[in-house]
């Protein structure tokens, strides 16, 4: 017991946990910055730029046709702004971790709890995308559903290629 109380007791160890917290917490900002910026930028419409939900969904949309990706992505707009999705909230959430990060003393549980209800709010709208998709795969006819997965497996192997290139490199 005494040699746990030693090493608690150590001079430095409590400064190091703290950077490691604060190391940990500027990567998560990092990743939510950048998934947050993306989100804010091609959430909605910014005058005549309509938003890109429709690329959202990495090659299961790029494997689409034009026109077909222009439908998912018309759809996914009505079906976020049925379900009350809304970029203010968004702002909101941000807004108010901006204000959790300045608090003193800092909350590291409060800033965590701020990330992962952004998490969650990330990942209902990447649900959504995918039940859009489905709903849009099965009104396809056998053909054009054939067609994409053709399409879908060019892309996956183009992927599969590049990263198999950037590895021997």
């Amino acid at each position: 017991m005494a040699e746990m109380n030693e090493r608690q007791d150590k001079p430095g160890t409590g400064r190091w946990m703290r950077v490691l917290l604060v190391v940990s917490l500027a990567v998560n900002l990092a990743v939510v910055g950048v998934v947050a910026g993306w989100a804010l930028r091609h959430g909605g419409h910014h005058g005549h730029h309509p938003s890109r939900l429709d690329r959202s969904g990495g090659p299961l949309t790029r494997a689409l046709s034009e026109e077909d990706r222009r439908d998912v992505g018309q759809r996914m707009r009505e079906v976020w702004r049925e379900t009350g999705g809304r970029r203010a909230g968004m702002r909101e959430s941000f807004d108010a971790l901006v204000a959790d990060l300045r608090a003193v003393p800092f909350d590291p549980a409060r800033v965590a709890e701020r990330m992962r209800e952004q998490r969650q709010g990330f990942a209902a709208r990447f649900e959504m995308g995918q039940e859009v998709l489905i709903e849009h795969l099965s009104d396809m006819s056998d053909a054009k559903r054939a067609a994409y997965a053709d399409r879908l497996e060019a892309q996956i192997e183009a992927y599969r290629a590049k990263r198999e290139h950037d590895r021997t490199d």
